[in-house]
């Protein structure tokens, strides 16, 4: 069990009341931490607030060598990290080592791409009313950054918010789920600790909605980065007054399987973007609309593929899918299967809980009319509609509050071209599915699915100003 702690800056403080974090897996007591208010928060808020003339004049060179440090350690202790996210959210440890690799990867991009922050000259003697000076613009640290994560990706998804945010030279405040405080607490002391580290630069407390609004409506940060759903997300908007606001929200992930794919290999790669994480990712695969044509082949390989997927202890190494963060997550899970079934939909894998792990399902007869398409499912449930076109398939993905990531399935480049022009999402895959993320590509959203992006070179755009500058 890992007992973690609070970080006023660099000072590893405790609190006398603790919080437990229990498996979700077996019930297990793993992590412990610190139950803080809203003073506790404000305190470190005003930590970094003066802890930011510090950070913003750290050179480049150090924070580049202190981003390579953590990454350094990280990779020395890739197994601790696994084990931990796995012990707080019931990740298997195969996609737990996956996460921490590809963290690994995060925070050395992140260094990469801080040798590529720059500005450019301006001609300011370019139209009449100007007159020749030295002018250029160039990027500058935006201040004190609060970072909100999620539990499904507690790793990955805070380095996508600290390496950026401390790698332009801001000072943050961190508040990690309450699901996985352990994970952000060893993640922190491994900046914090850093021979290269800035004194106070990064700050961590726990807690959920006292702290969140705290944080958000405080006039000290600059900028909010906020990872997890769209009703959070909206009052963020709304509190956090005149501030830079990042937000990845929610998503309702589609494909369109078109007549000339590979059913094969779209049935099995379906089958993994659906159902991988236990459906708990934003670009989680939740509508597949099917060709005609080709559907009952589809819904049988599907099916198939799906029954194959072994559903167990996290701890066992050939584990694809444990169990969901929490009962209440399982009993949503349940409803949402319920009334899908009520409404006409069956079940053809799944849609059942045995050993009190959610099976992952797929639904097949479903139609646009119900819930089970129109709403962010975030449980491993798929759902498959009949379309007779391309233009059907594309009317119906766009026809949601969401556009986050969609994909197409096809050998017919004309289609592609089309869906390129036609889907309204903030990220397209073709041939495989939307829960394709790659670390180094800018990732974020359309309509209710979010504002601004993520991605080490995206990101740093997020955590800096651009400052003018002119010189006669």
């Amino acid at each position: 069990m890992i007992e973690a702690k609070l970080f006023m800056g660099s000072k590893e403080e405790n609190r006398s009341e603790r919080a437990e974090r229990r498996s979700p897996y077996d019930g297990r007591v793993v992590s412990t931490h610190p139950v803080c208010g809203a003073a506790d928060t404000e305190a470190a808020l005003k930590v970094a607030e003066a802890a930011f003339e510090k950070t913003k004049r750290t050179p480049l060179s150090q924070r580049i060598a202190w981003l390579r440090d953590v990454a350094r350690k990280l990779r020395e202790q890739r197994e601790l990290f696994a084990r931990t996210i796995t012990d707080e959210i019931g990740k298997p440890l195969m996609f737990s080592r996956i996460e921490v690799d590809r963290c690994i990867e995060t925070v050395e991009l992140t260094a990469d791409a801080l040798t590529h922050l720059r500005g450019e000259t301006i001609p300011t003697d370019a139209t009449p009313s100007g007159k020749p000076s030295t002018a250029f613009w160039r990027r500058v640290p935006a201040g004190v950054a609060v970072a909100i994560t999620p539990f499904n990706f507690p790793l990955n998804l805070t380095a996508h918010k600290l390496a950026p945010a401390l790698g332009a030279g801001c000072s943050v405040v961190l508040k990690p789920t309450p699901e996985a405080p352990a994970t952000a607490y060893l993640f922190a002391r491994l900046f914090i600790e850093s021979e290269y580290a800035v004194r106070d630069a990064l700050s961590v407390v726990y807690g959920d909605a006292e702290v969140g609004g705290a944080l958000v409506g405080s006039p000290i940060p600059r900028v909010i980065s906020f990872t997890g759903s769209v009703p959070v997300g909206n009052i963020i908007t709304k509190s956090a007054g005149i501030k830079k606001v990042s937000l990845e929200l929610g998503g309702n992930a589609a494909t369109f399987v078109e007549k000339s794919a590979d059913i094969v290999h779209a049935a099995a790669r379906c089958s993994f973007g659906a159902f991988v994480n236990s459906g708990q990712v934003c670009i989680s695969l939740q509508r597949i609309y099917v060709d005609s044509a080709i559907y009952d082949d589809f819904a049988a390989a599907i099916a198939e593929e799906t029954k194959k997927l072994k559903v167990g202890s996290p701890y066992e190494e050939d584990t694809f899918m444990g169990p969901l963060i929490d009962e209440e997550a399982n009993e949503r899970a349940m409803n949402w299967v319920k009334s899908a079934e009520k409404e006409g939909a069956r079940a053809i894998a799944g849609g059942r809980i045995e050993e009190g792990l959610f099976l992952p399902t797929v639904m097949a007869d479903v139609t646009d009319d119900m819930k089970i398409v129109c709403e962010e499912v975030f449980a491993p449930i798929v759902s498959l509609v009949r379309v007779e076109s391309f233009d059907e398939a594309v009317k119906k993905m766009n026809d949601s509050p969401y556009g986050l990531q969609f994909s197409i399935f096809t050998n017919d480049l004309r289609l592609t071209r089309r869906a390129l022009e036609a889907f309204e999402c903030g990220g397209i895959v073709v041939n495989d599915v939307p829960t394709v993320r790659f670390d180094i590509q800018p990732y974020g959203g359309m309509k209710l699915s979010g504002v601004g992006r993520e991605g080490p070179q995206f990101a740093l755009e997020e955590f800096t100003e651009i400052q003018s500058v002119v010189i006669f």
